[in-house]
Formats: structure tokens, C-alpha cells, sequence
């Protein structure tokens, strides 16, 4: 990835979404024998993961964000989140491990977004603490477990997975609006009607195609990294916003 321009990626990207497709990862470095490590490992720089978060940003601040504050504003919505008791540890740690492996990690692993999924959604709903963090350090394990050699697929097991990519442009697209979905629960509301739902989320739907697409392409290492470091922007500003303004 170090070696395209900013226009290359942005040009990959576009492409992947209209037709999202499971093609070979980019890499710097390959090393043998050692595919379930390089799947978190990044192989992208800091300063390519800060370029697409400050993309994002700027669209989620300029193009979408103003959107969702029209229609908050004219349902009565209200965040969830206290400004002044910013969830650091949610949003730089615990989302984008359990909400990296819970929507994405499936995607290049269908068999393993099997088991993988229930384990998550129980953590999701304990929420942080003793039980997930339990619940997360048994998913490792048994990824470990389950990826540490290499296994030739046989030939049902290939056939499985011919179908699964001739699919896998909806399964995509599906993870993506059902990570966007989830964030409704971050707000409250009386009636609202069924379009609207679509419009309040629309920063997160824009972040999930992002972050789907470093997935598939540079691993689950580079999504969880991109997912805090894009988390990180929005509580710092609101940090600053209560340092400069506290009443």
C-alpha cells in the first residue's frame, strides 16, 4: 500500500465497493508459513492509516454529519454518549477489538464468523468487563487453534468457497449496514419515521466500507488499528471542546 499514490487508493477503494471481491491481499513483506500472523499484522503505515482517518473525518464533519444533525434535530434524537464523561477505554479498545472481529474478521474466515459471531454478540451485550474480556481472549485462542497451519481446503471445502465469493459482495455490504445498524442503540428517540433510521448512521455506514475494505485487504491488524485511530479524533475534539468551554 506504501507504494500507490493517494489517488491509486482512493481509486482501489471505489472499485472494491462497487464490486467487493476477496482478491489477494496487499502486502509488503509475506512471510511462510504464517498466515493466521500476517492476518494481524498491519502492512500499512501509520501515515496512510492517519491520511483515510483524516478523510473521514472531513466527510463524517462536512457532507454526513450535518445531515444526521438535521434529522436529530427534527425527531427530538439524542446521543447517548455523557460529553463530559468521555469513554475512552469503549472507544479506543474495547469497539474496535470486539466490533473488528464480531462484523469483519468473518469475512475472509466464513467458517470461523460461525462460531466466532455468537462469541461476540455475548460480549457486545456483557459489555466491558471480566465476561468479555474472557469471552475475546477465548476467540483468540481458538483462532490461533484453528489458523496456525495450513490446511489444503478439500473438495467440498472449495466448492463451499466458490459459492461463498460469487456471494460475498452482499455478504460485505450486509457486515457493513449491520455495523452501521448497531449504533442506532446510541440513540434515543420517541417516533421516527422508518427512512430516517438510515440517515443517523450514515458516518458509520461511510467508516464500515473503509474499514471492511482494509480488512479484506491488509488484514484484521489494520482495520483494529484504523477503527481506534479513527475513534480517537471525535473524543479529542469533544475533549478540547469541554477544556476550552466547561460550562
Amino acid at each position: 500500500m506504501t507504494t500507490q499514490t493517494w489517488s491509486q487508493q482512493w481509486r482501489l477503494f471505489i472499485q472494491f465497493c462497487r464490486k467487493p471481491c476477496l482478491a489477494p491481499r496487499q502486502r509488503r513483506v509475506v512471510t511462510p508459513h504464517a498466515g493466521w500472523l500476517q492476518d494481524w499484522r498491519t502492512g500499512v503505515s501509520w501515515t496512510d492509516l492517519l491520511k483515510w482517518c483524516v478523510a473521514l473525518w472531513l466527510i463524517n464533519l462536512f457532507v454526513l454529519g450535518p445531515l444526521v444533525i438535521s434529522v436529530a434535530e427534527q425527531i427530538g434524537a439524542t446521543h447517548s454518549i455523557n460529553p463530559k464523561k468521555l469513554p475512552w477505554f469503549l472507544a479506543l479498545i474495547w469497539a474496535p477489538l470486539i466490533e473488528e472481529m464480531l462484523f469483519r474478521f468473518g469475512l475472509r474466515r466464513p467458517v470461523i464468523a460461525l462460531w466466532l459471531v455468537p462469541l461476540m454478540v455475548m460480549g457486545i451485550w456483557n459489555g466491558p468487563g471480566v465476561i468479555q474480556s474472557v469471552l475475546y481472549s477465548l476467540a483468540v485462542y481458538l483462532i490461533y487453534r484453528s489458523t496456525k497451519s495450513t490446511v489444503v481446503p478439500g473438495t467440498k471445502a472449495r466448492r463451499w468457497l466458490r459459492h461463498y465469493s460469487q456471494w460475498f459482495g452482499w455478504v460485505f455490504h450486509l457486515s457493513v449496514a449491520l455495523f452501521a445498524g448497531m449504533h442506532l442503540f446510541n440513540y434515543t428517540f420517541d417516533e421516527i419515521a422508518i427512512w430516517m433510521l438510515p440517515v443517523l448512521v450514515l458516518p458509520q455506514w461511510a467508516t464500515g466500507l473503509v474499514l471492511g475494505w482494509f480488512r479484506v485487504m491488509h488484514g484484521i491488524g489494520a482495520s483494529i488499528r484504523l477503527h481506534a485511530l479513527f475513534n480517537l479524533g471525535p473524543l479529542l475534539l469533544a475533549w478540547l471542546a469541554l477544556w476550552a468551554m466547561p460550562a
